[in-house]
Formats: structure tokens, C-alpha cells, sequence
């Protein structure tokens, strides 16, 4: 099971996304005054690439690009230091008068770049967008990517979001293939797939330097300019909008930002520093109007518009039916017609009245109708291609080579590229999943305190093996467990029936001597890469639960029972053996036992995973089903026992300690922050920072982020009293607290109770609640909180209290509570199984 740390404290430096998540600590000291001296470093080598990856040296080196002047010239802008500033508008930038004592230098801004208020609306119905936008190169000019960026931004609607994603990738398409690619990972927001480790890397300091070098600004100037404004992005935009170059810039392309991030995050030892400033500063240099505020954001890494993988895969399978590569038959003979709109299609539905076509409840045409079923084939397929192969540097170059024509023989599940996980449904009891499946026959696991890893592994006819470990969020493990490494070359020597497999299991901390189960907080005490096999101190035992991809046959059609049994029939458990000298991992399955033995049985089996340590049982059933009728939601729900990438079946069940009653009392505590949510939780607080109260010092202390039990309506009614511009909230920490190692995005005044239970208590690297107060020098957390009830009878000061934690904390550990560590996780249940309008927003291991 994998332990997202949503903490920047306690993630892997080396993420392999390019994360949009907002870092509010490091925005805070964004414009603080840079040090005297940086070391810096120059190097521009090209990312490790895992096998199987399309993306070539070439392509991570950035073009040349005309010069720009070292020595910039500019305005004063006193008046930054003598009054406030207003937060600018999104328009284009506005050229100031010169003052005499400051006479103007310099030339005016270049004209030659196309702006975006000369492209056309995007976030129209795509079947009447006019595509014939104005482009004068080969390449996608940026600003045609930040006229979809400022539409997505102004708009919650998934609709909209969809149509302008589509419509932009659909002029990409058609004017600008080659720019496809680096489109897609701006608009996303990534430098690359999640399992290539790379990252841009951009501090702070690089970032203010490099706006006071080309706007002239003082550290004190830009400092006002973000406390009045709150975003890096529209600091740079007016900080931009006061520069006049004496040369003019050629404009921004598509390509070329993208490859300069590369270039950017491939700047390694001495002179690193400056050499991405010297690219930051060249990119501000050529953007204009609203280019400077996306780009900005995007180099911060807090895009902050709705354009999640699932909304991006939509709109690219619907501009792809909408507008064919070049090269890609759409002749009815060619028998491909049925993907892709035809032009006599679409000529018919321009000619509709577009109130009818898109209104809800009313009939809808049948020209209609047959672009929606295309659309939805397109999606369906392209998704399906994707989970299983999760990586657009494959993905793109094969629909805009061959289109939707054997897409998936193209682009196939692969031995080296991780699949997204299968995912369980949350179950508060055993009845509960009796209920579900009935008398159908299932296998109950036990679940792990562990992480969650994905191992791949390939002996070529040489002998040479290629082995590689992915996480739950498929962020490349391996250099972390070269004991697996070295476990699975003993597995190869050992089954020379296995030349590859894709294999999904538990990697858990066990005792050495007595190979007793140890729990995840002595697990996370192993480095986090580039870890030497004589270094490891923390045996591991790898519980292997499911076989997809053997012998290079993949066997996600298979049933859960036809995988377990190829699982077993070919691999078989290995502990510690008298002639291992190194600490090699031990391997086995998990530990199991059937429906068919009876529901005492099962009772009594999960009593056993719970003194071991482990968090509970997962329940997967066995064999193929019939699609059951979910009469509580009048839906159907499918129950298949195949191996289903990326999908939350109830087929797997989980029944977790956290989702009983484990830690005996509840705690009353405190809302004192939040951050923006993501996915349907977009226009609401999620996760919410919650507070103990501390008597002694008289305020509140940060205990833990919660982001389940909150139903809908509480959520939509939570966002009411907790308004932006309300005086419940702020930007900025004006309320006293003690908020450890939380940056929420927004602050509560403290001024209301919540009900909270949760799994366990444990130790955590960001709470400070409870601190001096345990053994440990860190502070206490709780492990899966979940909201219960909002408190009215009670006052702030009526809170639970750091000591009655302890009291909670040392009652646990008498009773030999996992107390598993907190690392940030968090748990998003719905038991209610409210459909999500896009990606979901759950941070649960399966």
C-alpha cells in the first residue's frame, strides 16, 4: 500500500510529476530577498528515460532561440513603494509614462507576436468552432495555449473545460501535429509520464531574481506586488507589463516552452542556478500579456485550471473524431468512417438549432446522437489504452500516426511501464459485504500495512534482466529496494518457466529473526533511493496478491481465480536461505482463506489481520458475475472478477480498521484551514486542516487534514460560511495557531467545533500537537480521519486537548495498535457512492 505523503516534508524529492499542487509555504517566501550567494550548477543532460519510453535525446534539447539582451532597461516604479497595489486585470500589458526623473531608454514592445485576443472563442460546441485561427509558423504558438489556459481558468463547468480542450488540440491537430505532445504536458501541467523521473527544480530565489533582472524591481517591490495580489503569475504579469525591450522578442512557440522546462530541469552541478535562471529569464523576456502570467504560474507549478488527466483523454479522443491526423482514412469504405465525424456529419449539425442539440431533457437529433456514440467510443477507447499504458509520449505519436486503428495492438500493456492500479470499494462490515455479493464466492486477503509496489521484471535469451518497482502512484521505487531487486533475479534463476511478468504486491517490514510483520512507520525508515543492498538494516517481505502480464501474454481478461492460479503455479515463497550473505527480500503470497469455509471463518480471520498488525482484509471475488442491480442508487454496478486498471469495482472490497470504530473515543476539534479541492471537489474545501486546543499557551494546534465523511451538502454549506471575502477566512495566518509543518492555501478563524474519529493515533513528521508531551520528538497525528458530526454545544476552548490525545495515543499502544506513522495520507470515503463528475479526488492505497 502505497503512503501518499501529500506533505512536501515527507514526499521522495525526486517526484516524477510535475506537480500542480500549491506549495503555499514556498510561495510565501516566493519575493523574501534572495541570498548574497547561490551555489549553481550547468549541466544539460538528458533524463534516464525507463524502457519503452518514445521520448529521444533530441527532444529534450532545446532549439536555438534568437538572443536576448542581457541588460534590460526599465521604468521607474516607484510608486510600488509609497502605496498598494491593485491586482491586475487579465489584459494585456499597458506601457507607463516615463517620469522626469526617470526619461525613457527604451524601445517599445515587440508587435510581431500574435496575442490572444486574436484567436476565437474556445470554449464553444467544437462542431461550430472555426478552426482557421491565425498561425504563422509551423509550430503551436504559445499563445494559442494560454487563450485555452485563461478560458479554463474563468470557468468551473466541465462542459466548457471539455470544449476547450478539445477545440485547441483540435487546431493543434490540424495546423501544428509536431506540437501535440508538448501541448498536452503543459496543459497538464507535467514535464512527463509519472514513472520518468524528473523535475523541474525551480527555487524560489531563482524565480524572484529572475523577475527583478528583467522588470528592475526591488525585492520590497515585488514583495507589495504579492501581498497584494496572492499569485506569482499576475506579480509577473505587472511587474511585465512595465518593461520596454529595445529588441523585440520573436514570440513564444509551443515546443521551445516545453523544451526550455526540460532544459531547465536537466541543469545539473556547478553553475546550475544561474543557468536556469539565465532560461526563466529568456522565457518572461519573450512572453506578453497573459503568456507571462501562465508561464509564470506553470514554472511555479500551480497552473490552477480543471484540465485533469481524465477531462485531458476526453477532449483529446473527441478532437481526434473531430479532426483526423493527416495520413488517417475517414473514406466509408475504409470501414474507419464509424470513428470519426465525417464532413457531412458535421455540416448537418452546424445547420441544427445548437439550443436543441445541447439541451438537457430534450429531444436530441439523430446526427446528434451519432456524434455523442462516436465520442463516446473514442473515449472509451482511448482510456482504456491509456490505463494500461500510461504514458502520452507513446500515446500521441500513435493517434496522430494511425488514428483509432488498432490503437491498442499499437500501444500495449508493456513490461517496464506501469498500468494504473485496480482499486477497491470501501465496506464498513462483513454483512455489509455478504449484502453485496451474496452468495457469490470470494477470497478474503489479508490487507497490509505496507507499500503497495508494482514489479516488473524481463530476462532477455542472454540472461540479462531488466527490473523495475512502481508505487501505487506509479513513481519509480526501484533504486529504493535493491533487496527486491536482488529477490527477483534469485525468482528468475530459480523459475526459469517466468522470462517476464507484471506483478502486484505488498512490500511490508518484517523481523528478521522471527519474520513477525513490522508496521509501515519502521517501513518508512528506509531511505528513499539509492539505497546500496549492504546498507539495508529493514528486512522486507514482498506478499505478492496478483499476476497481470505473463510470459508476455497480458492477463488482465482473466479471472481473479485463473491469475491467482498462474501466481502460484509459477512462483513459489522464498524466506532468508542459509547461503544468503546479502539481506535479500523474502518472498510470499498473501495470506488468505475462502468464502466457502464459512462466515465464522471469515470472522475469525479478520481477527487474526488485525493482530497482526494489519490494517484488515481486502475481498475479491473469485469468479465472473452478473451485473447486479444497486437498488439504493437504482444503478447498475458491475462486479468482475477481471483485473480492472484504474477502476474502483466492487469486485474488491476493502474493510479497513479505519472505517470501524477502532480508536474507542472521538475528538472534538477545530476547522482552522483548507485547501482548494480537485476534481468535483474543485468549488469547495477539501482536505480541511483541523486543530486540538491547547490550554496552555491559549489557541488552537494543527493535529491533522481531513477530507473524509463531509456529504455534499455539508461541503457546499462549509463553503458558504468559509467565503474568500468573508471575515471567517484569509489568505494570510491572522488568527493565532500553531500550525507545525501546515501551509493551508486558506485560513479559518478559529470559532467552531467538529467531531472527528479515525483510525489510529500516530507519529508525525508535520504535527507539532502533543509535542514533549510523547516519548518521540514529533507530535501526534490521526491516521484516516473521518468527520462525524459539527459540535454546536460547544466553544473553541471546549476542544479536545493535546493531553487527552496522549491519554488516546498510550490506551492504543497497551493495546498494541499498529499506530502506523502519518506521513500526510488521507482517506476519501463516500460511502454513499456519489458518482464523481471527473477524476476523483481519493488518496487511498486500493
Amino acid at each position: 500500500m502505497s503512503k501518499r505523503a501529500l506533505s512536501s516534508n515527507v514526499t521522495p524529492s525526486k517526484n516524477k510529476r510535475f506537480k500542480a499542487q500549491h506549495n503555499q509555504h514556498q510561495i510565501d517566501h516566493f519575493f523574501a530577498s534572495p541570498k548574497a550567494k547561490q551555489p549553481s550548477t550547468t549541466s544539460t543532460s538528458t533524463p534516464e528515460f525507463v524502457q519503452g519510453s518514445s521520448r529521444s535525446k533530441a527532444a529534450t534539447t532545446a532549439p536555438k532561440h534568437p538572443a536576448t539582451p542581457e541588460v534590460i532597461d526599465v521604468d521607474a516604479f516607484e510608486s510600488l513603494n509609497s502605496a498598494p497595489v491593485a491586482a491586475p486585470e487579465p489584459v494585456s500589458p499597458v506601457k507607463k509614462k516615463s517620469t522626469p526623473s526617470q526619461p525613457l531608454r527604451v524601445a517599445k514592445v515587440s508587435e510581431s507576436a500574435i496575442g490572444i485576443d486574436t484567436y476565437s472563442a474556445l470554449d464553444v460546441d467544437p462542431v461550430v468552432y472555426d478552426q482557421s485561427q491565425p498561425s504563422g509558423s509551423s509550430k503551436a504558438p504559445y499563445s494559442l495555449l494560454t487563450r485555452a489556459l485563461v478560458s479554463l481558468s474563468q470557468t468551473r463547468s466541465r462542459i466548457a473545460i471539455i470544449n476547450t480542450l478539445t477545440n485547441v488540440l483540435r487546431t493543434i491537430i490540424l495546423k501544428h501535429p509536431t506540437s501535440l505532445l508538448p501541448a498536452v504536458y503543459l496543459l497538464s501541467n507535467t514535464l512527463a509520464p509519472q514513472f520518468v523521473s524528473i523535475e523541474l527544480g525551480l527555487g524560489a530565489s531563482i524565480l524572484s531574481r529572475s523577475i527583478q533582472q528583467i522588470s528592475g524591481l526591488s525585492p520590497a517591490a515585488l514583495k507589495k506586488l504579492y501581498n497584494t495580489t496572492g499569485d506569482p503569475g499576475d506579480v509577473a504579469f505587472a511587474a511585465k507589463s512595465n518593461l520596454r525591450t529595445l529588441v523585440p522578442h520573436p514570440p513564444l512557440t509551443v515546443p521551445y516552452v516545453y523544451e526550455s522546462m526540460i532544459r531547465i530541469a536537466n541543469c545539473k552541478g556547478p553553475g546550475a542556478a544561474k543557468e536556469k535562471q539565465k532560461i526563466v529569464e529568456k522565457l518572461l523576456l519573450a512572453a506578453i500579456g497573459e503568456e507571462v502570467r501562465y508561464l509564470m504560474r506553470t514554472l511555479c507549478q500551480n497552473l490552477r485550471v480543471g484540465a485533469v488527466r481524465t477531462s485531458i483523454l476526453t477532449a483529446l479522443a473527441r478532437a481526434i473524431v473531430l479532426t483526423p491526423p493527416l495520413g488517417v482514412s475517414t473514406d466509408p469504405s475504409s470501414g474507419e468512417i464509424e470513428h470519426y465525424a465525417s464532413s457531412d456529419l458535421l455540416t448537418k449539425l452546424k445547420e441544427l438549432d445548437p439550443s436543441i442539440s445541447s439541451s438537457k431533457g430534450k429531444a436530441r437529433d439523430a446526427e446528434r446522437e451519432e456524434l455523442i456514440g462516436k465520442f463516446q467510443r473514442a473515449e472509451s477507447l482511448v482510456k482504456q489504452v491509456y490505463v494500461k499504458h500510461p504514458s502520452y509520449d507513446q500515446l500521441i505519436p500513435a493517434l496522430l500516426e494511425g488514428g483509432f486503428d488498432s490503437l491498442a495492438d499499437r500501444v500495449p500493456l508493456t513490461v517496464g511501464i506501469p498500468l494504473l492500479p485496480m482499486l477497491g470499494s470501501p465496506t464498513r462490515s462483513l454483512d455489509e459485504i455478504y449484502n453485496r455479493l451474496g452468495g457469490l464466492p470470494f477470497a478474503a486477503e489479508f490487507k497490509y500495512d505496507g507499500q503497495r509496489a508494482q514489479i516488473h521484471a524481463s530476462r532477455s535469451p542472454d540472461g540479462k534482466d531488466t527490473i523495475k518497482i512502481f508505487s501505487r502512484h506509479l513513481e519509480d521505487m526501484t533504486s529504493k529496494y535493491p533487496d527486491v531487486i536482488a529477490l527477483v533475479k534469485e525468482m528468475f534463476d530459480e523459475t526459469p518457466k517466468a522470462t517476464s511478468f507484471v506483478m502486484d504486491a505488498e512490500i511490508v517490514a518484517i523481523d528478521p529473526a522471527t519474520g513477525a510483520l513490522k508496521t509501515f512507520q519502521e517501513l518508512s525508515n528506509r531511505a528513499r533511493k539509492d539505497v546500496n543492498l549492504q546498507d539495508v538494516k529493514i528486512l522486507v517481505c514482498v506478499f505478492a496478491f496478483d499476476l497481470m502480464h505473463l510470459n508476455g501474454e497480458p492477463l488482465l481478461g482473466l479471472t481473479f481465480r485463473e491469475r491467482r492460479s498462474h501466481l502460484r503455479t509459477h512462483f513459489t515463497p522464498r524466506a532468508k536461505q542459509p547461503t544468503d550473505v546479502l539481506p535479500i527480500a523474502h518472498f510470499n503470497f498473501v495470506e488468505s482463506c475462502e468464502s466457502e469455509d464459512g462466515k465464522t471463518t471469515i470472522e475469525g480471520f479478520l481477527a487474526k489481520a488485525v493482530e497482526n498488525r494489519c490494517e484488515g482484509l481486502m475481498i475479491k471475488l473469485l469468479d465472473k458475475a452478473p451485473v447486479d442491480l444497486d437498488a439504493k442508487q437504482g444503478r447498475l454496478k458491475s462486479l468482475p472478477s477481471t483485473y480492472e486498471p484504474d477502476i474502483r469495482t466492487s469486485a474488491w472490497l476493502k474493510l479497513k480498521k479505519d472505517y470501524m470504530d477502532t480508536i474507542g473515543d472521538s475528538l472534538d476539534v477545530i476547522p482552522v484551514g483548507a485547501w482548494h479541492g480537485n476534481g468535483r471537489k474543485a468549488q469547495w474545501w477539501s482536505p480541511v486542516l483541523l486543530a486540538l486546543w491547547n490550554p496552555t499557551t491559549g489557541r488552537p494546534v494543527a493535529l491533522c487534514k481531513c477530507m473524509s465523511g463531509f456529504s455534499d451538502v455539508f461541503y457546499k454549506s462549509m463553503r458558504e460560511r468559509y467565503d474568500p471575502g468573508s471575515e471567517l477566512c484569509s489568505k494570510q495566518p491572522l488568527w493565532e495557531c500553531d500550525f507545525g509543518g501546515y501551509k493551508p492555501e486558506i485560513y479559518f478563524k478559529p470559532h467552531e467545533v467538529w467531531e472527528l474519529k479515525g483510525a489510529d493515533i500516530t507519529e508525525s513528521p508535520i504535527s507539532v500537537a502533543a509535542q514533549g508531551l510523547v516519548p518521540s520528538s514529533r507530535g501526534l497525528s490521526l491516521r484516516f480521519p473521518r468527520f462525524i458530526t459539527t459540535r454546536e454545544d460547544k466553544g473553541i476552548d471546549q476542544s479536545s486537548t493535546p493531553s487527552f490525545l496522549v491519554d488516546m495515543w498510550r490506551s492504543q499502544q497497551g493495546r498494541g495498535g499498529c499506530g502506523g506513522n502519518d506521513d500526510g495520507e488521507l482517506m476519501d470515503v463516500d460511502f454513499e457512492e456519489s458518482e464523481p463528475e471527473y477524476e476523483s479526488e481519493v488518496d487511498d492505497d486500493t
